[in-house]
C-alpha cells in the first residue's frame, strides 16, 4: 500500500511517499499531553480534532482534572476544537462539555473522510490549519491522512483494557508500525 500525496507539514509542502503514507502519522508520540501544541499553532495551525477515547482518558473515563487543564490550554494558545469519536453521543457529548470543547462528532464512522471534512467546516477550517490526534492507525490515522489533515499518533493511555475487537485491532497495528519504526524514525517524538 505505497502510496504519495502532497501534504502541508508545518509552513512547507512535502510530498509524503512511501512509509505507507496512508496509515502512517505525520507524528508518532507519547502522549497527546506531551505535544507541543505551541510550536504547532507558531507554524500556523488553528484547529484541532481530536479522538477521545485513549487519546485523552482510558476508554469510558469521563474527564479527569489533567484533561480540563489541557483543555484549558488549548483555549489560551488560540485552538479551536472538536472531538471526533466513533462511539455514540452521551460519551462524547459529555466528555466534550466536560472539558469545553468546540463542538463534538459521534458515531463520525471513521476512517470515512466525511467527519474529518464535517468537524473543518463546522469551525470554518481548512486542512491546512488542522491537526488530528488520535490513538489507532485504521480508524484515527487512516482516516486524518485520507482527510489530508496534520495526523498524530499518540500511545493509548490504557491499552488492552479495551473492547475485544480494539485488542485485536492493537495487536495488527504493532505489526504494521514495526517498519515504520524502522524507516520512519524522524516522525517520532521522544
Amino acid at each position: 500500500m505505497l502510496e504519495s500525496y502532497n501534504k502541508r507539514v508545518g509552513n512547507k509542502i512535502i510530498r509524503k511517499e512511501n512509509c505507507m503514507a496512508g496509515w502512517y502519522p505525520d507524528l508518532y508520540t507519547e502522549s497527546t499531553y506531551v505535544i507541543d501544541f505551541e510550536k504547532f499553532y507558531q507554524e500556523g495551525y488553528r484547529v484541532l480534532l481530536f479522538d477521545v477515547d485513549n487519546t485523552w482518558v482510558p476508554h469510558g473515563a469521563p474527564a479527569d482534572q489533567r484533561s480540563k487543564e489541557l483543555a484549558d490550554r488549548l483555549h489560551q494558545i488560540g485552538y479551536r476544537f472538536i472531538f471526533l469519536s466513533n462511539n455514540k453521543e452521551p460519551r462524547v457529548k459529555s466528555f466534550c462539555e466536560a472539558v469545553g470543547g468546540d463542538g463534538y462528532i459521534y458515531k463520525a464512522g471513521k476512517p470515512a473522510g466525511r467527519s474529518y471534512e464535517k468537524a473543518m467546516a463546522d469551525l470554518g477550517a481548512t486542512k491546512e490549519e488542522t491537526i488530528f490526534v488520535g490513538d489507532q492507525i485504521f480508524t484515527d490515522i487512516w482516516g486524518a491522512n485520507r482527510a489530508g489533515v496534520y495526523s498524530i499518533l499518540v500511545q493509548p493511555v490504557l491499552k488492552w483494557k479495551e473492547e475485544p475487537q480494539i485488542v485485536l485491532k492493537r495487536f495488527i497495528e504493532a505489526l504494521v508500525l514495526i517498519p515504520f519504526h524502522i524507516f520512519c524514525r524522524k516522525r517520532i517524538q521522544k
